[in-house]
């Protein structure tokens, strides 16, 4: 079976070692240099929608967590508070909202701001049990990709789906195949914040927003401050969870007494709505690992292009060829050591979208012959044209290997 922590092991993507502690993953380069690119391109979709990115810290006055309802609806699940002295006690987040609740409230706001649009990709922690901790899919310090967008009332249906519009792009990028979308909503018991006026009203703006969309309600599931749609994948041992989310929450701009004033003056209280595009780092990985079997495209995939000399008269010429790769924007790298086959067999089993092989004749004219990772060969070009060629799939995001018009 395809297991994403095995192709982590055998393409050196992370490590989880007893000494960092269980849940806490350690990205090796590999890893880190294919992570990097999706973050790029997903802090750039957000940036061309209308995000404004910040930096928040990870932890927090136990003050702020109890403020934002965590404390009182979400304690089991969050690590014992770090206490400085008796008064001054710390708590590792186990959510960003309550300082993007703080980002909104830094100073006033007016209804021509909104929809105010606010992401980041930060830390928080959950205090997993051990024993559900199981690579990346499973951990207990979670990067998530997460974003508050604070709006009015009349604004909150064509945001969601504006949201879901982004969700459906960043996934056709990614190559993430949804299993289905979920709307969850309150089940029996005491755990939800809110009276039921603002939960139906919630809950009908999400239906509305989800018109056309085949779901599934799921009672039980929402958060504890407000319904949500969930978007499910299925591993490859078929057990199914959640990766992006979006999540109306009328709670928190009334316990952080969050306002904007409207076109006659007046004081409104905004909406706010959680929303991730792609979920954690760690579980889209683990899905991401599985679902391409470590053959990432080639824009996010670690190394882009490898060279190949045939012996040691041409290693100038694969150093050359790989500064100029590096110098264009592409993830390169040369490989001289062992025979030819050995190093075709090696970047084969990395996954390496593409090998360049340079023998006597490509550097003698400035040529390479490249290699795809599906098995196929192209006839030796000049070097301009082979990293033109790579360029252009990458710069296209495409899970393909050869440009469309190619």
């Amino acid at each position: 079976m395809i297991d994403h922590r095995r192709l982590g092991r055998e393409l050196d993507l992370f490590v989880s070692d007893p000494l960092a502690g269980a849940g806490l993953p350690i990205w090796l380069p590999a890893g880190a240099a294919a992570r990097h690119a999706v973050e790029e391109y997903v802090r750039d979709l957000e940036r061309r929608a209308g995000y404004q990115h910040v930096y928040s810290p990870p932890l927090g006055k136990r003050e702020l967590f109890a403020l934002s309802g965590h404390l009182g609806y979400f304690a089991d699940d969050m690590f014992p508070p770090l206490r400085l002295s008796a008064d001054d006690e710390f708590v590792l987040r186990p959510a960003l909202c309550p300082h993007h609740a703080l980002v909104y409230r830094a100073r006033g706001r007016s209804y021509r701001e909104l929809p105010l649009r606010i992401a980041e990709l930060g830390g928080m922690y959950r205090a997993e049990r051990s024993g559900v901790l199981g690579g990346l899919s499973r951990v207990r310090a979670i990067s998530l990709n997460d974003a508050h967008n604070f709006c009015a009332l009349d604004q909150v249906g064509e945001e969601v789906r504006e949201i879901l519009r982004l969700i459906r792009e960043a996934h056709a990028a990614l190559g993430v195949r949804p299993a289905g979308f979920r709307l969850s909503l309150r089940g029996p018991g005491e755990k939800y914040v809110g009276d039921d006026a603002q939960w139906a009203r919630a809950e009908d703006l999400l239906r509305a927003a989800l018109d056309g969309v085949d779901f599934t309600e799921a009672p039980g599931e929402a958060a504890f401050y407000g319904p949500k749609i969930d978007i499910q994948i299925v591993d490859a041992a078929g057990r199914e969870s959640t990766l992006s989310t979006v999540q109306l929450d009328f709670d928190k701009p009334e316990r952080f007494d969050l306002s904007y004033t409207d076109a006659s003056g007046a004081r409104r209280r905004p909406v706010m709505v959680h929303r991730s595009l792609v979920g954690s780092m760690e579980r889209l990985f683990a899905y991401l690992i599985e679902v391409h079997q470590g053959a990432f495209p080639p824009w996010y995939a670690p190394v882009q292009l490898v060279l190949l000399p045939v012996d040691a008269g041409q290693a100038g010429a694969a150093a050359e060829l790989a500064r100029r790769a590096v110098a264009v924007g592409l993830r390169a790298e040369v490989d001289a050591g062992g025979s030819l086959g050995a190093r075709i067999r090696d970047a084969a089993q990395r996954r390496v979208p593409y090998v360049g092989v340079v023998g006597a004749r490509e550097a003698a004219d400035g040529s390479v012959s490249l290699r795809l990772r599906d098995g196929r060969g192209l006839d030796p070009m000049p070097v301009a044209d082979a990293l033109g060629l790579v360029g252009a799939v990458v710069a296209a995001r495409s899970s393909d290997l050869l440009p469309a018009a190619a």
